[in-house]
């Protein structure tokens, strides 16, 4: 299970990285800031963005799930907060920032599989 947490947060590193070369307004300083970012991303995933969910479900049914876009884009914004270092200017960079690190860490689920089978 820990292997597992470690890839993600390796894939997910690699979406952030993606997601500062190709969106203005995301950054970092150094690679130990951006690798502590993507294991706190993970932890934030983990805690925080299922309560955020729960609460805004309305908005996102009544948007047709678009406003999921605007939740990732706020876990990554309050990870910016807490890591020194790495920096998200804005909510368009967020939300291109959520998209990146949600395709990196889609492909990571692929490349790891299912942990159920």
């Amino acid at each position: 299970m820990l292997a597992r947490f470690i890839v993600r947060a390796i894939f997910a590193a690699v979406g952030l990285w993606v997601a500062s070369r190709l969106a203005p307004g995301i950054g970092f300083d150094s690679a130990g800031s951006l690798i502590f970012a993507a294991v706190l991303l993970g932890i934030v995933n983990a805690f925080v963005r299922p309560v955020v969910f729960v609460l805004t479900l309305p908005l996102t049914v009544l948007t047709l799930g678009l406003f999921l876009l605007v939740v990732n884009a706020a876990m990554i914004g309050l990870v910016s907060l807490f890591v020194h270092g790495f920096h998200v200017n804005g909510l368009g960079p967020g939300i291109m920032a959520a998209i990146i690190t949600g395709v990196a860490s889609w492909i990571g689920g692929m490349v790891i599989g299912d942990a159920k089978r």
